[in-house]
């Protein structure tokens, strides 16, 4: 029988993988009248009000100097190195070709793991299921990029590798420097914090004397609303709460999964094809996560690794 930490942690997870999937094509729904960073601002403003309100409501103690400290550098690497700049580049890209991208993030994380003092260094099984993986995502990227020529610029597809490495450095330093803070606060002053950058962006961008209230669309307004919702609300303060209990290279398994999801919903939504080289790349991907879910499975049955346990933590942290 399952126990409840199991099941909060399989919710947890779905909601990385099933919803984080989807806000691809929430953002491609969005972007259709809303500009880049002005979306992006909004939903993190809005997101990081709502946990950071909870999280006080909740008792929740005043955030410190270190804390705002920790929270800012983070929140400039999600959501300004990260979201702001895919939402920049999905102007032009698929919504698919974008989530592939992004996909690479567990790689850049292993990398920063196995250089950075103290990191967790990869075993050599884990190393080889990365392979799996990463080359499904090539696959699909290749398939989507080679029939889609015309509408690919080669920087858009760096900037997005830029931005996978931004994501993959805050998820490193949010896992081995907040420990002691309250996940949801946490997360709420992080999207605070990037959010308001963004909002600097935007203006310096000339980004609201270029928006034409009266055109923007009941579907953006709609994009935007589930983003802030459920991709950052509930997804993302999954994902702090996970960084907590188990490795970043397991948590980003994420991206693994998430290309699936925006593929199917950009081939019923959006019109993007699916061939037998995404499904081909979309088995292998499966193939690596599972792996990669089984190993840390063993191992937490062996001893090797912190259990999947609340109890570990202290109580002001669950």
């Amino acid at each position: 029988m399952l126990s409840r930490t199991h099941i909060t942690f399989g919710a947890a997870f779905a909601a990385i993988y099933i919803i984080w999937g989807s806000t691809y094509l929430a953002l491609a729904l969005g972007l259709q009248t809303l500009p880049p960073f002005l979306l992006m601002g909004i939903r993190c403003l809005l997101g990081g009000t709502i946990l950071y309100g909870y999280a006080r409501v909740k008792g929740a103690e005043a955030p410190s100097v270190t804390m705002w400290g920790n929270a800012a550098v983070c929140g400039l690497l999600f959501f300004v190195g990260c979201h702001g700049v895919l939402a920049y580049a999905q102007q032009r890209l698929p919504s698919g070709v974008a989530a592939l991208l992004l996909a690479t993030i567990p790689f850049w994380i292993v990398l920063l793991q196995a250089f950075i003092p103290g990191g967790e260094r990869p075993t050599a099984m884990r190393m080889a299921l990365l392979v799996p993986g990463i080359s499904g995502v090539a696959l699909i990227a290749w398939q989507e990029i080679s029939s889609r020529a015309s509408a690919v610029h080669l920087v858009d597809l760096l900037l997005l590798l830029g931005a996978s490495f931004s994501w993959a450095v805050g998820t490193v330093i949010s896992e081995r420097h907040s420990a002691k803070f309250a996940s949801t606060e946490l997360a709420g002053i992080e999207l605070l914090a990037g959010g308001v950058a963004l909002a600097v962006i935007s203006t310096l961008s000339d980004e609201l004397d270029a928006l034409q209230p009266t055109r923007i669309s009941a579907v953006s307004l709609g994009g935007l609303a589930y983003l802030i919702l459920f991709g950052t609300v509930i997804a993302f303060a999954a994902y702090t709460w996970l960084l907590k209990r188990v490795s970043p290279a397991l948590v980003a398994t994420y991206t693994f999964v998430n290309p699936i999801i925006a593929v199917i919903l950009g081939y019923t939504f959006l019109g993007e094809s699916v061939t037998m080289p995404i499904l081909l790349g979309a088995a292998m991907i499966i193939v690596s996560v599972a792996g990669m879910l089984l190993i840390q499975y063993k191992s937490n049955r062996k001893g090797e690794t912190p259990h999947f346990c609340e109890a570990q933590l202290p109580r002001q942290h669950r």
